[in-house]
């Protein structure tokens, strides 16, 4: 049922792909990534951030303009180079405890449509109408949704055969992460692959529900305008990493509230005791170990919170989330916080330490009270989009995290 192509990437020469992959822009602060931008020529960041040329802040029109500049620039100057034959481009990443193999693929638009392509988050009609016309005023896409598939021997097979040639890149970042592309050339094995993925039943989008609905835009406003339409253009595709279901790992966010909506932390105990038997804890970090089980902390205290579960029902695959549950016992009825994306009151974290640093500023008074939970499972995302759901925001995050300019997939 899934349609997945092979395609002609525009990727770094193998001189230059060390200093050209860059983290998301995001992942950067503001130190480090003018660093970069100003010793490294070869980053991709120069590319997603054309301003600094000028030592401007550009946004809007004008800056997708001056990156589709600066990315004509990295093709004239050689820094990129355009492959003659459609491929599928095997991608490894490797560090101490996390190994994930996966492959960059065009995906169909019409799959997104017909809901092969599952997703699980809402998306806001103004980023993806920002993000249309941004595709289509730079003429690539760069950035890869993640899709997961389910476990397939034929397919990790293949794979791991093409993995025993030796990678187009191999390179080890400075955060000790290694990378390793394979290019899939033959055309019996792309065939197998596709054939695969045309009996499979679905793809689950881990991440890149905006770029997902942006391309769906993109399409509908190229294809109204071309006559000549066909169905096989290239904005009827967008590029997506493609990865097991077991080969991703999902970390849980926690969420910092900055008062107790009026009550003493007496009061608010009183309230929790409605949906929880809640337990005060005396040895330390305290984190939770199962479903519907949370930690929290208040007033230089960790507690445990277990959910009364005949006070709560269980009615859908959305109900039985820790997010949503944390949301619809504690967050809207008690701290009044019904608006999860914008209220300034909440904010959320991850990360290994993200426990301690969630303590940290609480005890420093930035916020009033934390909770952490346990990871949502991958079988959880399927259920809620097999569902038609929408999981509450800052759900999951999800890696493996891509390495930016590796791949990209011309408009």
């Amino acid at each position: 049922m899934a349609t997945i192509k092979p395609f002609k990437a525009i990727r770094p020469t193998k001189d230059k792909v060390a200093f050209v992959a860059s983290k998301s822009y995001e992942e950067y602060d503001m130190e480090e990534r003018n660093a970069i931008l100003a010793y490294n020529p070869f980053s991709f960041l120069h590319i997603i951030n054309p301003g600094f040329k000028f030592h401007k802040t550009i946004s809007g029109k004008e800056r997708f303009k001056l990156v589709h500049n600066r990315y004509l620039e990295f093709l004239e100057e050689n820094i990129f180079i355009q492959d003659e034959n459609p491929c599928f481009y095997l991608y490894q990443i490797e560090n101490d405890d996390f190994k994930s193999l996966g492959f960059f693929c065009a995906t169909s638009v019409d799959d997104y449509t017909a809901d092969i392509i599952k997703k699980h988050e809402d998306t806001l009609r103004s980023r993806e109408e920002l993000f249309a016309d941004y595709l289509n005023t730079v003429g690539f896409n760069a950035e890869p949704v993640l899709m997961t598939y389910k476990n397939n021997p034929e397919i990790a097979q293949l794979l791991y055969q093409q993995i025993n040639n030796s990678p187009e890149y191999d390179f080890t970042t400075t955060d000790r992460v290694r990378h390793q592309v394979w290019k899939v050339v033959e055309s019996d094995v792309i065939h197998q692959i596709q054939e695969i993925f045309e009996a499979s039943e679905a793809l689950y989008i881990a991440d890149g529900h905006h770029r997902s609905a942006s391309s769906f835009l993109l399409r509908e406003e190229l294809k109204a305008r071309n006559p000549s339409h066909t169905g096989n253009e290239a904005y009827n595709f967008f590029m997506s990493y493609l990865i097991p279901e077991s080969e991703v790992r999902i970390y849980e966010f926690n969420r910092m509230v900055k008062d107790l909506n009026g009550f003493s932390k007496e009061g608010f105990l009183i309230q929790l005791d409605t949906y929880y038997r809640i337990e005060e804890k005396d040895d330390g970090i305290y984190k939770p170990s199962k479903k519907h089980h949370f930690s929290m902390y208040l007033d230089g205290r960790f507690y445990s919170l277990y959910l009364r579960k005949k006070v709560y029902d269980f009615t859908d695959a959305l109900s039985t989330l820790d997010t949503q549950i944390l949301y619809k016992t504690i967050l809207e009825p008690i701290l009044g916080i019904s608006d999860l994306r914008n209220d300034s009151r909440i904010a959320y974290g991850y990360g290994k330490y993200n426990l301690l640093k969630m303590k940290d500023t609480i005890d420093n008074g930035e916020f009033a009270v934390g909770f952490s939970l346990v990871p949502i499972t991958i079988d959880e995302v399927k259920a809620v989009a097999d569902e038609g759901l929408v999981m509450p925001p800052k759900s999951t995050y999800i890696e493996p995290k891509l390495r930016s300019g590796l791949s990209i997939y011309k408009l």
